[in-house]
C-alpha cells in the first residue's frame, strides 16, 4: 500500500528537502505541499492523505490550530516537526491530536520509518525522546487535574500506564513488571480504548496532566 502524504512547512526549501526524501522510497507518495496551517487543512480535506508532515510555527494557521482541526474531522494522521527550542508547541499539538513529532535534524532513515509507524496508526515518540520532551515542558503544565476516566482503570493498567508515561517501551515495562510484552501490548490497547485515546502518544500526554507522573 502506498502511504499519501502532505508536506506543511513554510519554508520551501525545507518543503524540497523533504520530498527528496519521501520520493525515494517505493512507498510513499507526496501528494501535496503546504506553506501554511490553514493550506494544509484545506489539502487534507481535498487529498485524504495519510499523513501529514506538520511544522509547528507557520503563518496565518499554525501546526498546532491545523493539527487540530485536521485530528477533529478527518482520519489524517499528523506527524509533527519540530527543534527542541519548540517543547511547549510540541506539546501543545501533541495534545491536540497528533500521532507524534520528529526532530527537523532526523536522519532519512528516521523520517521514513516514522512516516511508516503513523501511517499504520501507531505512535512515533521513542522512549528516550518522550522522556526528554516532556522533562522539558513539564514545569510549564498546569497543576494535574482529577479525572474521573481514571476509575475504569484496574491497578495494573494504572501501572502499565505509569511506566508508559516514564516512556518506556512494552518491552522495559514487561521487564519491570514481571509480564510478558504480549501482555503489556494487551494492556495498552485497552488503557487506550477505556481513556477514549487514540495511540500511547495520547496517553503520555493524559498522564502527566491526570497526575500519574510528573
Amino acid at each position: 500500500m502506498t502511504i499519501r502524504v502532505v508536506i506543511a512547512d513554510d519554508q520551501a526549501l525545507v518543503r524540497t528537502g523533504l520530498r527528496m526524501i519521501l520520493d525515494n522510497a517505493d512507498d510513499i507518495d507526496v501528494v501535496g505541499e503546504a506553506g501554511d496551517g490553514a493550506e494544509a487543512v484545506r489539502l487534507v480535506a481535498d487529498l485524504d492523505p495519510d499523513v501529514v508532515l506538520m511544522d509547528v510555527r507557520m503563518p496565518e494557521m499554525d501546526g498546532v490550530e491545523a493539527t487540530a482541526a485536521i485530528a477533529a474531522a478527518h482520519r489524517t494522521r499528523v506527524l509533527v516537526l519540530t527543534t527542541f527550542d519548540l517543547d511547549e508547541y510540541v506539546y501543545a499539538a501533541l495534545r491536540a491530536g497528533a500521532s507524534g513529532f520528529l526532530l527537523k535534524d532526523a536522519l532519512a532513515p528516521d523520517l521514513l520509518s516514522a512516516v511508516r509507524v503513523v501511517a499504520a496508526g501507531e505512535a512515533t515518540l521513542a522512549p528516550t525522546v518522550t522522556r526528554r520532551l516532556l522533562d522539558r515542558v513539564v514545569t510549564g503544565l498546569p497543576a494535574p487535574t482529577s479525572d474521573e476516566r481514571l476509575d475504569l482503570l484496574t491497578g495494573r493498567e494504572r501501572e502499565v500506564l505509569q511506566q508508559l508515561a516514564r516512556g518506556l517501551s512494552n518491552a522495559e515495562i514487561a521487564e519491570l513488571l514481571y509480564l510478558s510484552p504480549g501482555t503489556v501490548k494487551t494492556h495498552v490497547g485497552r488503557i487506550l480504548t477505556k481513556l477514549g485515546l487514540r495511540d500511547r502518544v495520547q496517553a503520555v500526554v493524559f498522564a502527566y496532566e491526570a497526575g500519574i507522573t510528573r
